[in-house]
């Protein structure tokens, strides 16, 4: 396997922005809003060895297979206000908020994905009633493809690499539509910063769910990066709460533009094709809104392969989750920082830490997922009980 761990030269104390409450009221209003799974694994604590691992499972949000509506839903509300000047308000459901913005008709949002993201905003798009553009990179497999026109969306694909989509995206916006990207460039950073708030609420529920068990909060965090928007609501989150939580964060090893960024000092490149199994993080340039809080509040990054990747959706198998190739890139960073010397020597005592884990997906390729694993999502049992003070 080939893999890359580096500490980050750039990592500095930092003071965050309070989070807007706003966020999770909002999100509550949503159809079908529930916190989703925080599970301890003592079998993965074991053989890790580590005290505790804890597994935040974004397999099913909002009817969704990952974490991603929570960011879009978040953003396109907040740019709705903005084109309207004002907030539709009151409404107390999704179908009282379509009705107030039906007099926007027509409308529609666009965005670019790999996969996740794109279908979460054609979600939205079904729910208040428009139109939805999405552009996707040469390549993306056609389950991924599919599920978003199953939103209702007109897809595209782009004869390039997902920051070629971005680049095609951005073309649609108009005074009748919206473009939700969760990346940002020069003159347009307010909705992919929406887009890092909307992220918050993950972690607000992982912080009940412990605290209702009296557990310690994590010693260690590790947290899959695309172009760092999910990264960077992790960093607000933690570093708020101070400097003691160790971030680390897990790219593909022919997609770490984050890691490569942080080496050469500034927001650099690193040029397709980027053909990771790990479709959702096949990015070649960070967002520069997130920039400037991932590379100074990350501690370490961990480039992994695809076999890591397919190690690990096997390896949260075993213990009852199911994870598709993006997700399980924590489990699989994880495991690449513990064969690190240099990481070693940086966390005094490993056997008493609590590591939390984030898998922001679940088998959003089913056919993939069962060559990986050997048998389907269908069959992988919630073994695990949820989060107790005896685990």
């Amino acid at each position: 396997m080939h893999s890359l761990v580096s500490q980050n030269p750039l990592r500095v104390p930092l003071e965050p922005p309070a989070p807007d409450e706003a966020v999770a009221a909002f999100h509550q209003r949503m159809p079908a809003y529930s916190t989703t799974p925080l599970f301890a694994s003592p079998n993965l604590a074991r053989r890790l060895g580590v005290k505790r691992v804890l597994v935040k499972a974004e397999t099913q949000r909002m009817g969704l297979p990952s974490f991603k509506i929570l960011g879009a839903s978040w953003a396109t509300y907040r740019a709705i206000c903005d084109h309207l000047g004002y907030e539709p308000e009151p409404w107390h459901n999704i179908n009282e908020l379509a009705a107030a913005l039906a007099h926007l008709k027509p409308f529609k949002l666009a965005t670019a994905t790999d996969g996740n993201h794109g279908r979460a905003v054609a979600f939205m798009a079904r729910l208040l009633g428009f139109d939805c553009h999405i552009f996707v990179p040469r390549g993306m497999v056609e389950p991924r493809i599919q599920a978003i026109r199953r939103e209702g969306a007109l897809v595209t694909v782009v004869d390039g690499t997902y920051d070629d989509a971005v680049l095609r995206a951005a073309e649609e916006a108009s005074t009748t539509c919206l473009v939700v990207s969760d990346t940002s460039w020069e003159g347009y950073e307010e909705i992919p910063a929406r887009v890092i708030e909307g992220y918050s609420t993950i972690f607000n529920e992982i912080d009940d769910a412990i605290d209702a068990t009296g557990l310690d909060r994590p010693d260690i965090v590790v947290i899959p990066m695309g172009v760092g928007a999910f990264m960077a609501a992790a960093v607000t989150h933690y570093r708020q709460q101070g400097e003691s939580t160790m971030i680390i964060g897990v790219e593909p090893i022919d997609a770490n533009c984050v890691q490569y960024s942080a080496q050469q000092g500034q927001l650099s490149e690193v040029p397709g094709p980027h053909n990771s199994i790990m479709v959702g993080l096949n990015c070649g340039l960070p967002s520069p809104i997130a920039w400037p809080r991932v590379s100074e509040g990350v501690d370490w990054f961990a480039s992994v392969d695809d076999e890591a990747a397919k190690a690990a959706m096997r390896g949260l198998a075993d213990v009852g989750i199911v994870a598709g190739e993006t997700g399980a890139a924590s489990l699989a960073g994880l495991e690449v920082v513990l064969g690190d010397e240099a990481w070693l020597q940086s966390v005094p005592d490993l056997a008493e830490a609590t590591v939390l884990l984030v898998v922001t997906e679940g088998a959003t390729d089913p056919d993939h997922y069962r060559e990986v694993v050997g048998r389907g999502s269908e069959t992988i049992g919630r073994v695990l009980t949820a989060v107790d003070a005896n685990s």
